[in-house]
């Protein structure tokens, strides 16, 4: 059995955007030093865990690269609901602004 990131499937990649893809990789390659600092000093547990996360680091790459070229799809943005909000304040503050400037002419 493969002792793997369970979180970092290529199906749950395509969900992130760009950024945390990103962030994912920073994480990655931090736990590969410090796998291969634990390796080097003989303190590593499950050698395994140094082949898992070579494989997840090649798997954000893989995507990052595909993104690049177009050949999988970047998610699209989610909003922040406080941005829909603050939009929905801002357009009902401008109707009656605007009937009043009408009752007015």
């Amino acid at each position: 059995m493969a002792v793997g990131s369970k979180q970092l499937r290529p199906t749950e990649l395509d969900t992130f955007e760009d950024s945390r893809l990103v962030d994912e990789l920073k994480k990655a390659k931090e736990e590969l030093f410090n796998l291969r600092f634990q390796s080097a000093t003989g303190t590593l547990d499950a050698h395994g865990r140094i082949r898992a996360v070579k494989r997840d680091i090649a798997r954000i790459y893989t995507v990052i690269r595909e993104r690049e070229l177009g050949i999988r799809a970047t998610p699209a943005p989610l909003e922040a609901p406080a941005k829909k909000s603050a939009a929905k304040k801002s357009a009902k503050a401008e109707a009656p602004a605007e009937a009043e400037a009408e009752k007015a002419e």
